[in-house]
Parts: structure tokens; C-alpha cells; sequence
């Protein structure tokens, strides 16, 4: 590979990466994507992950919600996005809720007292979606100019008040203010009553996606998102080189050399990061601005033969695990297991939600394994910090997977490892799996934790949220102010502050710049 001087460097060929690419590249400047391993796609890949078997599980991140039509629509993508009826599950003894969209009078019915303050919610939530998400392809607003846009009782109830409050005040049911909290759990270590409103933060970006709060399937799995961005990328002229870790940045303010681990350097006039900001740091010789993440999740992968019995006998299985199954996710069960966490156990009762992608879209699935009916599954573990993994990883990760596996199995009429396709066909990670893996800090999803979606101080506002203390380098990963998730807004807002920036120094100096950019 030729280390000539290119426009910009992009760290890393996770999916924010790639969107800034292509960004970068259909507005005509050079750009050379490293990724450090073989294949592009970060923690928003597909994997074939069980040996012998043709499915193709979406390893890490499984649904969509945040990706903005904009986006699909600016760059060309061709991605299927699948709506799933039921939104989701939750067994409680022998019965269960099941939250059916397509069915409001049996949802009202299996809510009972709490739906009206289900619906009345909901519409609130959905009124702040429809408000704030339209923003986060757009510069920064200041706190006071997106707290005037929004509803006052909405303002008070999200931003102001902890989730715990809320929910307390609004429903009367253990069970549904966990389904309700689970939303602010997500990748997140904090208790309902976090004073500093970071489980506020996450259950803001769980509710606003697409402006609705709506979560999809991605047709074809997760890797159908990377292979359409990947696509658009090089299409538009960006190079993408695999196999490529970056060791060390260096930059001057003007010009950037990035230096890989095999000793080549690559200048460039700019560089973008789909990296932590913590890693960042680092690749730049400085110390992070915030402390070391730390991730808070189990994430265990499955391919089973059939999907298991249930206890309730008013729910099929298909029913159930098409949307998000609750396990041990009531309100006071969540609340406990980060008490347990937060003391440094394993939690005895892990809370966890399971999620079947081929009862949606079979085509993840090779033909053989459809005629046969087996099926993908995918459990996501709460309150697990990595803090529990570190003095023992392999005991504890074992500890954590035999746990979750009770955890689970209590809700069921048969154990979870009775319907594995055959005993090599599960797929345990923690936090320090998934920061081997895929370079995130502590296994953080998030790579830090969750910002408010508009400027906390003055000088940010009007800006992208995107930006470093040095003026050719800034990030567009997940650790970006309006990050997480598989949203590709980062990578979006990295290339627009980059490209205001290259018209900025194009205006300075007589307009060179200006018309490479437009």
C-alpha cells in the first residue's frame, strides 16, 4: 500500500466510519479508511460464529432505530429495515404481557390498570421523538433553545426528573415499570434513581429513534447495514484497507500523520476517528478527558434447534421471542441486581431480554437450517460491569454465563440448552470479550457514557459535537455527543464539521478548498 498524502485518514471501518467516508467521498475528497481487522463493520457486523452451521448472527448490535431515512437516502443505501409487530414480552408466573402493536384492545387488556398511563406515556415520549430526533443530523441547539421546543410536563418527566421518579409516579405495576426501565438500562450501569440523569440519557435514545422509537430488523442481519455502507463508501472513491491497526496520531493543527503498527505513516490534511475517545487519546500521546468506560453487559448468541416451551399457554413461542423477551426485568428486580453489581457480585437473579432475528427475517438462515426450524437467538445481559470480570476473567465470565442461563430458564417451560441446535451453538462475551474484539474501552457499547442531544455550554453550540481540541482531527464513533447505537450520525456529523472546516480554510485562503468540498 502506497502511504501517499491523502485529504483524510478515517480510524477505523466500523459503520460510522464508513458513512463518513462515503460522505467525504461523494463530496469529492480523498480518503483512506484503516480498519484494524480483517473485515469492516465493527460491532455492527454479521458473523458466521457457529462452526458447520450457514447463520449469519448479528454478533454484537441487532436492531436498528436511530438510522436516519436522511442518511440512507443521501448516500444511496439499500437496506431493508422490517417492522416487528410485537414489541414485546414479558412472562410474569404463568401468564405473561405481551405488547402487540398490531392489537391494541389485547395490549390494553394485558397491561390492566397501568394502560392508560401506558398510552398516555407513550404519547409523550413519541412527542419528544418527533422533536429531538430531526436535530441530530443538524449542529448543535443550546439546552434552552431544545427545552423551548419541547413540552414542559415532557421536559420535566425526561430531562429533569430521574427515570425512577417518573415511573413511580406514573404506573403502579413492578412489571411494567421494569419494561419501561429497561429502555434506560441498555449498556448503561446506573441505578432508576441516578441523580446525575445518565440512565435519563439512555432511555432518551431508546425512545426517539426514526422520530417514532421504533426498533427494526435489518434484513439480512447486521452486516447487511456495513456491506450497504461499505458499498456506498467505495463507490463514491474511498479506499478501505483491513488488517491496518493505527498505533500512534500526530498533528500540528494542519497536518496529520497517522502511523499503523507495521511502521508505515500516512499523511493527511485531516483524520477522522470511529474510535473511542479514550483510545483516541491515547493513539495522540495524551491523557483522556473523562475516566476509562466501562461496559455493563453479558451478550450470549444462540442457535437453536426450536424455540423453548413457555408457561403461559396464551403465548406461542414465535409470538413471544419476536420482540423483546423480559427476563427477571421487574422494576425491583432490576434495582436489586445493580445493587448486587454495584458491590461487586455477580448478580444472583441476572435481568436479561431475548430476541429471536429469523422469526422476522429467515434469511440470515441457510435453507437447511429454515426446513429444519431452527432459529437465531440473542440474550442481552444487564448490570454486568467489567469491574466483575477483572480478577478472574474466565471464572467469572462462566460464573456470569451460568447465572443468565438460570435466569433465563426460571421464565420457561424447559431449559434453554435442551433446544440448542447442538452443544457448540452458544456464544458467551462479556465486557473484556467484547474490548478484545472490537476495541471497545471496558466493553463500553457506547464507548463512554451517553450525552444530552444538544450543546451543555455555550461555545458548543452550533457545532457538530464531533470536534477535538485539535483543529484537522475529530471523532465519529459512538463516544461522539449524539452517539451510540447503530445511527451512523456520527459518522454523518463528523464529515459535515470537517467539511465546514475545509470551506472555512478555503475562505481564508482565497476559496482553493472551497470548491473541492462543494
Amino acid at each position: 500500500m502506497s502511504p501517499g498524502r491523502t485529504d483524510v485518514v478515517v480510524i477505523g471501518g466500523g459503520h460510522n466510519g464508513l458513512a463518513c467516508a462515503a460522505y467525504l467521498a461523494q463530496a469529492g475528497r480523498s480518503v483512506l479508511v484503516l480498519e484494524r481487522a480483517d473485515v469492516v463493520g465493527g460491532a455492527a457486523r454479521s458473523a458466521r460464529i457457529f462452526a458447520g452451521h450457514d447463520a449469519a448472527v448479528s454478533k454484537y448490535a441487532y436492531l436498528v432505530s436511530l438510522l436516519p431515512r436522511r442518511i440512507v437516502d443521501d448516500l444511496g443505501l439499500e437496506i431493508e429495515l422490517r417492522r416487528r409487530r410485537i414489541s414485546s414480552y414479558t412472562p410474569v408466573g404463568d401468564g405473561g404481557i405481551l405488547i402487540d402493536d398490531a392489537d391494541p384492545a389485547a395490549t390494553t387488556s394485558a397491561l390492566g390498570p397501568d394502560a392508560d398511563a401506558w398510552r398516555d406515556f407513550g404519547a409523550l415520549t413519541a412527542s419528544v421523538a418527533e422533536t429531538v430526533f430531526p436535530t441530530l443530523t443538524e449542529p448543535l441547539v443550546s439546552r434552552e433553545v431544545m427545552r423551548r421546543r419541547i413540552d414542559p410536563d415532557a421536559w420535566r418527566t425526561l430531562f429533569e426528573r430521574p427515570v425512577g421518579e417518573t415511573l413511580e409516579a406514573r404506573f403502579s405495576s413492578d412489571t411494567v415499570r421494569g419494561i419501561v426501565l429497561t429502555d434506560a438500562l441498555i449498556g448503561t450501569f446506573a441505578p432508576a434513581h441516578d441523580p446525575s440523569l445518565l440512565a435519563n440519557r439512555c432511555f432518551l435514545y431508546h425512545v426517539i429513534g426514526g422520530g417514532t422509537g421504533h426498533w427494526d430488523v435489518p434484513v439480512g442481519g447486521m452486516g447487511a447495514v456495513t456491506a450497504a455502507l461499505e458499498r456506498a463508501a467505495r463507490g463514491f472513491g474511498a479506499d478501505i484497507a483491513c488488517g491496518q491497526q493505527v498505533v500512534r496520531v500526530a498533528t500540528d493543527g494542519s497536518v496529520a500523520e497517522v502511523t499503523t503498527a507495521d511502521g508505515t505513516v500516512f499523511a493527511s490534511d485531516h483524520v477522522v476517528a470511529n474510535v473511542a475517545p479514550s483510545v483516541l487519546a491515547a493513539l495522540l500521546g495524551e491523557s483522556p478527558a473523562a475516566p476509562e468506560p466501562e461496559g455493563a453487559q453479558v451478550k450470549i448468541n444462540m442457535l437453536l434447534g426450536r424455540l423453548p416451551r413457555l408457561r403461559d399457554p396464551h403465548v406461542t413461542p414465535k409470538q413471544a421471542f419476536a420482540g423483546t423477551f423480559h427476563v427477571n426485568e421487574g422494576y425491583e428486580q432490576l434495582e436489586r441486581a445493580y445493587r448486587q453489581a454495584a458491590a461487586g457480585e455477580i448478580p444472583t437473579v441476572p435481568p436479561c431480554e431475548v430476541y429471536c432475528h429469523s422469526l422476522s427475517d429467515a434469511s440470515i438462515l441457510s435453507p437447511h437450517l429454515r426446513a429444519a426450524g431452527a432459529h437465531t437467538l440473542t440474550l442481552f445481559g444487564l448490570h454486568m460491569p467489567a469491574r466483575l470480570f477483572r480478577a478472574d476473567p474466565r471464572g467469572s465470565l462462566e460464573r456470569a454465563r451460568a447465572a443468565t442461563l438460570v435466569s433465563l430458564n426460571s421464565v420457561l417451560a424447559e431449559p434453554i440448552e435442551d433446544c440448542l441446535l447442538d452443544a457448540g451453538t452458544i456464544e458467551v462475551m462479556g465486557p473484556l470479550e467484547i474490548e478484545a474484539d472490537v476495541g471497545m474501552p471496558g466493553g463500553h457499547i457506547f464507548h463512554g457514557d451517553l450525552q444530552w442531544p444538544f450543546a451543555e455550554e455555550g461555545e458548543d453550540q452550533g457545532r457538530w459535537g464531533v470536534e477535538t481540541e485539535h483543529q484537522n482531527v475529530f471523532v465519529c464513533g459512538a463516544g461522539a455527543r449524539r452517539g451510540g447505537g447503530v445511527s451512523a450520525i456520527p459518522g454523518h456529523n463528523a464529515a459535515m464539521a470537517l467539511l465546514e472546516a475545509i470551506r472555512a480554510g478555503g475562505r481564508r485562503r482565497g476559496g482553493d478548498a472551497t470548491s473541492r468540498a462543494s
